[in-house]
């Protein structure tokens, strides 16, 4: 097993991409705590071979620190928390602005800050951020803030990475395309009353994927175990797309 003895700390397991990796983390050897703002999603992850299951709002500096003092050192952090907003700068609100920048970003200070510590304490550790190909990557119309703040967490996470390259610690960031997932259903049925239909607001997404198809969370969870493992012990600051040409 690709993670066998290593313990993974991971945000936003409750759906998508965050609950695929999770699951991949377990079948590969690792003991996974898996957190989620809502613990009701975080069922079935212990059936799946999950070691622990916990509430944790990302955007509570005091939860996070309570729980890396409760399990560092980790082995692995995988920072998947996040929220879409849609629209241009003239749709954005203050309230949008700082609620985006909190969540996407500021949640990933908040983990790497509680557990880098003990990664530096045992001389090693990966660091994995879900990022975005709609950021400093790719601009997408409607995604303003949302690009905006996964642009930084590509910068976060370069600098981390350039910081403790050193100390044993990685960094990366990865970044989907359009993944199937129920946040992606709720922007379809959003843009369903937009458009006229479901099916006409799917296909919508689906016809930005060069590839004709939506990308599946356990696609993006095959990159993360790769980046946990020690196959990659010589890959970090990357920003490694899964995105089905999404870019190109």
């Amino acid at each position: 097993m690709r993670l066998q003895g290593k313990i993974a700390f991971c945000t936003a397991s409750g759906a998508g991409i965050g609950r695929a990796t999770a699951i991949a983390f377990a079948r590969e050897g690792a003991r996974v705590i898996a957190t989620d703002i809502d613990a009701k999603k975080l069922e079935g992850l212990k059936e799946e071979g999950v070691a622990e299951c916990l509430e944790l709002d990302v955007r509570d500096t005091a939860s996070i620190e309570a729980l890396a003092k409760r399990f560092s050192p980790v082995d692995i952090l995988f920072n998947a928390a996040g929220f879409v907003h849609h629209g241009t700068v003239l749709d954005c609100t203050d309230e949008e602005w700082d609620f985006a920048f909190d969540l996407n970003v500021r949640s990933m200070h908040r983990t790497i800050k509680a557990f880098l510590p003990g990664m530096l304490e045992k001389g090693s550790g990966s660091i994995i951020n879900v990022a975005s190909a709609a950021s400093s990557i790719r601009g997408i119309p409607n995604r303003y803030v949302y690009g905006t703040t996964k642009a930084a967490v590509i910068g976060l996470t370069k600098s981390v990475a350039a910081d403790f390259i050193r100390r044993g610690i990685r960094c990366n960031a990865i970044c989907p395309g359009t993944i199937q997932s129920p946040s992606l259903e709720e922007r379809i049925s959003a843009l369903a009353k937009t458009v006229g239909s479901v099916e006409k607001a799917r296909q919508m997404f689906i016809e930005r994927q060069p590839m004709g198809r939506l990308g599946l969370p356990e696609e993006v969870a095959a990159l993360a175990v790769y980046l946990a493992s020690d196959e990659s012990a010589f890959t970090t600051g990357t920003t490694m797309l899964v995105d089905g040409g999404f870019a190109l």
